[in-house]
């Protein structure tokens, strides 16, 4: 027998996972083919889908997610001169991704819904956002705002007229240039305040009329994303009070407008997108909507906002999952591949019904804008639902994120592998757009002012969950009285709602196997502190191979 050297058997490599990479992200996933509300396998959505799919699955598309995280921006405040330059350089994988999804309408879909045959703008949108979410996460931040601000300057028409025919260009444009000139252009956001945070009503920013509708505005932003954008939507203070306007980047002069920025806020993750604090140096806005009513201009940007927060979680919990699927289907251990163990296939099955419960709710909150105008239904679960989605989802993706790292054991604990970016991003959605206690909040606002949407979003998640209706409904009216006298109880109801809104959204889209397994180990009210809680009775090995099919 011919002898096998030292050298080649310790640099052999064996038992390893080949890269993960050269799945369609859109074709292995049948709640994304599921086709909420469509016309069936025809759709030429549906094929424009998969082709999207195919492209985020390869392997140049992940390493842009890769580079352009190892390579954080740039802030460069001044030119070599000593003349303010304010200017944020990044890798040109960002780019690049930043030009997919412009390509894909990833932030063109509120201006798309305005258009003739714009009726599922948004959920065609949303699928192609969780696809692209699982490729990387940090660029759709500006165009998350893009996408959201377009609402909001509804309630300027003749800005809206402008902004909205450059939004909807399918061009990313990354040229520092006055708006006019571009090929297309994105928007951002500048809210928060050091001493408010979430309450926006403390801002100090202050505007100052100059002519007609145009302002000058001054004072400091404590996270300002993302400062490479064409134009803001920035609050600041009339004698009216908090006040919605658009400030450009650069003046149609030419000039470059008064935004001079602080730093870079140091991340623990989304290192990929630059978030910034600015001080505004007389920097010119254009009112938006009417003086004094800014929060609740803005707000109209909430529901497109807090949706993208609720995909992409839905998404990371999938590119996690599908890793951990990925490194267990092809290393063996104890005689057996990993997969094949009973504790490891309960582990990533558990995982993955919240994955798939979340994935479809958020599909259909996405499905409910594109309703929302002539549906009151559809209309009275998305005000209802979207907090309580955001709050489980974008919570239940950190609990996923850390568990399928385990799975791939020390692996998935070093930066080779891209399992340490996923949970780094993991958290952002639950604080980006209000942290947990604001979505708890934001229902009990709802509840008390559309009393009657909260009850008829019960009726219809009775009537959606068949025999499971009657008692599930029962403990949310039980809840939601005893959040009426306490309001420190808001979170109980809140997960609670949202878990049942998902059990039903999954229920639409999954086998009544995967979805009653949801339901019977999701709404029993039991404590669940980790995964891999599934008992004999739940197929383990369906759920996992319907959700994540051979390729």
């Amino acid at each position: 027998m011919e002898k096998v050297s030292q050298a080649a058997m310790t640099t052999a490599v064996i038992n390893q996972a080949p890269p993960y990479c050269g799945y369609n992200l859109a074709e292995s996933d049948p709640i994304l083919l599921a086709d909420l509300g469509g016309t069936g396998s025809n759709d030429s959505a549906r094929d424009e889908l998969i082709k999207f799919g195919e492209q985020c699955g390869a392997a140049d598309a992940l390493d842009l997610g890769r580079l352009a995280n190892v390579n954080e921006p740039v802030l460069k405040t001044h030119d070599p001169y000593g003349r303010r330059l304010d200017v944020v350089e990044f890798h040109p994988s960002y780019h690049a991704l930043m030009r997919r999804s412009f390509e894909a309408g990833l932030h063109s879909a509120s201006v798309d819904s305005m258009q003739p045959g714009g009726e599922r703008a948004f959920y065609n949108r949303a699928r192609k956002y969780f696809v692209m979410c699982q490729v990387e996460g940090g660029h759709l931040c500006p165009v998350t705002m893009t996408n959201a601000s377009a609402m909001a300057l509804t309630q300027s028409p003749e800005l809206a007229k402008v902004w909205n025919e450059r939004i909807q260009s399918r061009k990313y444009d990354q040229r520092f240039r006055p708006a006019s000139q571009k090929m297309g252009v994105s928007l951002g956001m500048g809210m928060t305040e050091k001493q408010g945070g979430s309450d926006l009503r403390q801002i100090i920013t202050r505007a100052e009329r100059v002519s007609d509708d145009t302002y000058v505005i001054n004072g400091h932003k404590w996270f300002f994303s993302a400062p490479m954008c064409d134009a803001f939507l920035v609050l600041a203070k009339l004698e009216e009070g908090p006040t919605c306007f658009l400030v450009p980047r650069i003046l149609e002069t030419g000039e470059v407008n008064g935004l001079d920025f602080q730093r870079l806020k140091n991340k623990m993750g989304n290192k990929s997108n630059a978030s910034s604090e600015v001080e505004f140096n007389n920097a010119v806005g254009f009112l938006v909507g009417e003086a004094g009513k800014g929060i609740k201009t803005i707000l109209r940007m909430v529901t497109p906002t807090r949706v993208d927060c609720c995909i992409g979680s839905a998404a990371l919990m999938r590119a996690a999952i599908s890793r951990a699927v990925h490194h267990t289907s092809s290393r063996s251990a104890f005689g057996a591949r990993l997969i094949e163990k009973p504790l490891m296939q309960r582990v990533l099955a558990d995982m993955s019904l919240d994955m798939a419960a979340s994935e479809a709710l958020a599909l259909k909150l996405a499905h409910c804008m594109d309703l929302e105008k002539e549906d009151s239904q559809a209309a009275d679960f998305l005000r209802i639902i979207t907090p309580a989605a955001k709050y489980w989802i974008c919570k239940s993706a950190e609990n996923v994120a850390a568990e399928a790292m385990e799975c791939l054991g020390g692996n998935g604990y070093v930066e080779d592998h891209d399992m340490a970016r996923l949970y780094r991003e993991a958290p952002v959605n639950s604080i980006w757009e209000g942290s947990g206690n604001i979505m708890a909040l934001d229902l009990l606002r709802a509840m008390h002012r559309t009393p009657d949407s909260f009850m008829n979003v019960l009726g219809t998640l009775e009537t959606d969950l068949g025999p499971a209706g009657k008692v599930s409904v029962e403990v949310l009216q039980a809840a939601a009285r005893t959040c009426l006298e306490d309001e420190g109880g808001a979170r109980l109801l809140t997960e609670q709602l949202a878990i049942t809104a998902a059990a039903a959204a999954l229920k639409e889209v999954a086998p009544p196997a995967i979805a009653n397994a949801f339901i019977e180990t999701r709404m029993a009210g039991q404590w669940r502190s980790s995964y891999g809680m599934l008992d004999a009775r739940y197929d383990a090995t369906g759920i996992l191979e319907w959700l994540y099919p051979v390729k």
